[in-house]
């Protein structure tokens, strides 16, 4: 029996470790397992959003994705302060 809840508190602690170490990219799917969309990362406020409904800049020459208008005003401002 000791056997079992060890096993079993191992696999708990495996997983945990695992999504701690997932990677930063995350890409949703349907209903049938296709993708929807990538999720992209706002530089600002660290929050996922679909790459489709993703605000688009152009800073320093690359494309640089934000969740809203919000956010990327308030990153241009702190990047040119």
């Amino acid at each position: 029996m000791r056997f079992l809840l060890l096993v079993l508190a191992a696999y708990v602690v495996y997983r945990i470790i695992k999504g701690l170490l997932r990677p930063a990219k995350e890409i949703r799917k349907g209903p049938e397992g296709g993708v929807i969309d990538e999720m992209v990362q706002d530089p600002f406020c660290k929050i996922y959003v679909p790459r489709k409904e993703a605000v688009r800049r152009i800073i320093a020459g690359q494309e640089v994705l934000f969740c809203s208008n919000e956010c990327a005003e308030k990153f241009e401002a702190e990047r040119n302060s």
